[in-house]
């Protein structure tokens, strides 16, 4: 009987030692799960104060800024023509002739002289061609500035006016750009293509525009400065609402950066670029990369860092 009961103490005694040596493990245990919190990986910009623009991206043509005919005194056919496109005239210096003369009827020869200095353009009357004097036999393009012509649809004529900044790029001249002004606006909208005809004033200093050269227009409809912008991908659209993630120290745990949330309201939209009227100010770290699957709060590492957008153009 007595060797039972030491028996059965020491399989206590086992027992309470295990006991002692498991709690601690499961205590560890319980206390490591607690501390593994999701980070995540993402990467940054920053936001900043500087210039923003809207424009409408046209193309259009180089057009002399002035153009006059040349007409025939008299009516008959075209026995000469002393010019040819492209060619540079002077003031008065002959153009064509223009025979009157009729079967039994012989009269003297009709000069058509050029009436300004300037460039030949067209040649609407050709060699052999009977004319009247309402036909144009050549049309001049003067030696004055030169234009841009473009069209632009109708839905964007609101945001027309004349006097907006131009910018202008050719294919001629990779990286150069050039620089005009809206001139003029048609008063009507062509009823088959629905656009409406705009004239602008090209600044061509060294004469480096030709007229008849194809050129990528920008219409500057808006501009601001002092604005706050970010890279249009930074901005999360999500259940009727617009945000961004910005990074912040935890204040639970200095140690560590959490996202925060932060409801936003952009304004222009151009280039990947977006201007935020409201909700952000510069300077503030905002999240580029990897915001999707972010919620207000949770902690983040930052693992790339972009530069951040340009102040001015």
């Amino acid at each position: 009987m007595k060797r039972n009961v030491m028996i059965v103490m020491a399989g206590l005694a086992l027992l309470a030692s295990c006991a002692q040596n498991t709690k601690p493990k499961a205590q560890n245990e319980a206390k490591g799960t607690e501390e593994q919190v999701p980070v995540f990986a993402v990467g940054t910009t920053r936001a900043v104060k500087g210039q923003i623009r809207d424009y409408l991206a046209l193309s259009g043509d180089i057009v002399s800024g002035t153009t006059v005919d040349a007409y025939s005194d008299v009516a008959g056919k075209v026995t000469k023509l002393y010019v040819s496109v492209g060619q540079r005239v002077e003031k008065d210096e002959p153009l064509a002739e223009v025979d009157p003369s009729r079967p039994g009827m012989t009269f003297n020869t009709g000069v058509v002289k050029a009436p300004i200095s300037g460039t030949v353009i067209a040649l609407p009357a050709q060699l052999g061609m009977t004319i009247s004097q309402a036909v144009p036999v050549a049309r001049l393009a003067g030696s004055g500035s030169l234009e841009a012509r473009a069209f632009v649809a109708e839905r964007f004529i609101s945001k027309m006016r004349v006097g907006l900044p131009v910018e202008l790029t050719l294919d001629a001249y990779p990286g150069r750009t050039f620089y005009g002004r809206v001139r003029e606006l048609s008063p009507t909208v062509d009823p088959v293509s629905r656009t409406m005809e705009v004239r602008i004033t090209v600044k061509n200093e060294d004469n480096a525009l030709k007229t008849g050269m194809f050129a990528k227009i920008k219409i500057i409809t808006e501009e601001k400065s002092s604005i706050v912008k970010i890279p249009a991908a930074a901005i999360v659209r999500r259940y009727g609402e617009q945000y961004v993630f910005t990074v912040e120290t935890d204040p639970k745990d200095p140690a560590f950066t959490i996202a925060h949330k932060r409801i936003v309201t952009p304004g222009i939209l151009i280039d990947d670029q977006a201007e935020i009227r409201e909700g952000l100010e510069a300077d503030v770290e905002v999240v580029l990369r990897g915001q999707s699957l972010l919620e207000d709060g949770v902690r983040v590492r930052v693992v790339e860092t972009t530069a951040p957008l340009k102040t001015t153009y």
